[in-house]
């Protein structure tokens, strides 16, 4: 059977998709990228099940978002995503968002990894590499995610803990809500005049339900960062540019 390249997923942006100023919020990007690289490795043989049985799931450990244009409540956006060929330990995988007119709206890439789920350590490829489809032939739409730079700007720090909304099936912070504990940060006055024109997510340490985590933020001119450390370890940072809401 051949592997199927590139995978697309047709989604409609309904309400619980959007923030308060009725667009496509950031975390829910990461869920539709999320659940089409899922729905793509289910197919290819390398789906969360088929990993659990050598114990064995895939983790996110960093992801870069750009926006050209935010759909809102109701439009149709399909989803086009396809792996690269593993780099050592790492698992490359891109996206492109399209309009119901097949205009793009945006890209994505991430970098994923394998985590040993008794050990909570990565995992080596081993088979998981096979079923990744030879891609060499495709352009992806922009470069591998890069890491989140620092910048200057006044620093706040807000306490955080985890909650039942943010845990996932692996008893950690899913990697979606840490765009919401950014737009959190960031406050509702600045995120009702501004958009994420871009943002990546570095994941360096899972965060998990009993660790409170606080979250350092800094804003300049067109800029943010957010990372949250817990005694004194980063965990995860994320950061971007901002732009002014169109309409």
């Amino acid at each position: 059977m051949a592997l199927i390249k590139i995978h697309r997923e047709d989604i409609r942006i309904r309400s619980y998709d959007c923030d308060f100023m009725n667009t496509w919020r950031p975390s829910a990007i990461l869920v539709a990228m999320q659940e089409a690289a899922g729905n793509h490795s289910q197919l290819l043989g390398c789906g969360r099940e088929e990993l659990l049985k050598n114990s064995i799931v895939w983790i996110l450990t960093r992801c870069e978002v750009h926006m050209h244009r935010y759909p809102r409540m109701l439009d149709t956006v399909t989803v086009e995503t396809f792996p690269m060929p593993n780099r050592r330990w790492f698992f490359p995988r891109y996206f492109v968002f399209r309009d119901q007119k097949g205009e793009p709206l945006g890209c994505g890439a991430t970098l994923w990894a394998l985590l040993d789920v008794n050990t909570r350590r990565m995992a080596p490829p081993g088979d998981v590499a096979a079923c990744i489809p030879d891609n060499s032939d495709l352009t992806p739409p922009m470069g591998l995610p890069g890491t989140v730079e620092d910048i200057g700007g006044d620093e706040t720090v807000v306490a955080r803990m985890p909650t039942y909304f943010d845990l996932d099936m692996n008893m950690h912070v899913n990697n979606t809500r840490y765009a919401d504990w950014a737009c959190d940060a960031l406050g509702v006055d600045l995120m009702r005049e501004n958009q994420l024109s871009s943002f990546r997510v570095n994941y360096d340490a899972e965060v998990l339900p009993d660790q409170e985590v606080s979250l350092h933020v800094k804003r300049e001119a067109g800029l943010f960062r957010v990372a949250g450390f817990h005694d004194g370890k980063m965990h995860f940072e994320i950061g971007g540019e901002l732009k002014k809401r169109e309409g």
